[in-house]
């Protein structure tokens, strides 16, 4: 049987899980793994708030990230990211979907593993490559081909994602059951 349809037959204790929540979820990965959607799914079975980083960094600069990139370089964005991160850990309690790089930066990481529980919501290269040319908005593709971009990333970027607390592996799964493959993790995690 597999994993989503054990999930669908034997539900995790979502309310249960959620009162022991006594810290924000914080979802990391490389960009195209759902971490934004599937956020919002998850918030909203766990009856708590949601909020995209990539979303407050662009409200709090009036630009958007690809705008922040071409105008200051990446190294400016990934300091008002972690500015951003730090402000959201202290003032919410729920769920937080980080931008790809965010869990790279080492004191963005240690902020929230020591302040959150992370999450690394990971996928396979050919549903990353899909996913990504939905939209023409991240910066690091524009820099040449993506599938070689984001095999690179996630070779990369991998051993960083794996200090996390849990692994949810994301792949063409629909966002529902990704979110209860997160909760099931974080009754482990919890």
């Amino acid at each position: 049987m597999t994993q989503a349809r054990s999930l669908a037959s034997n539900p995790p204790d979502i309310a249960g899980i959620a009162a022991r929540l006594d810290r924000p979820i914080v979802l990391v990965g490389l960009m195209g793994t759902g971490k934004s959607t599937v956020g919002r799914r998850l918030a909203a079975l766990l009856g708590t708030g949601f909020v995209d980083t990539d979303e407050e960094i662009e409200r709090a600069a009036a630009r958007s990230v690809s705008e922040i990139f071409a105008q200051f370089g990446e190294l400016h964005f990934r300091d008002g990211e972690r500015r951003v991160i730090a402000r959201l850990l202290r003032e919410r309690h729920g769920v937080v979907a980080t931008g790809g790089g965010a869990f790279v930066d080492p004191a963005t990481r240690a902020l929230v593993l020591d302040r959150a529980i992370a999450i690394w919501l990971d996928c396979d290269i050919d549903t990353l490559v899909e996913r990504t040319a939905r939209r023409n908005s991240r910066p690091l593709l524009r820099r040449g081909d993506p599938r070689a971009i984001l095999t690179t990333l996630h070779a990369e970027r991998a051993p960083l994602y794996a200090q996390a607390h849990c692994r949810v592996v994301t792949n063409d799964a629909p966002h529902h059951a990704t979110a209860l493959r997160i909760i099931e993790a974080l009754r482990t995690c919890l």
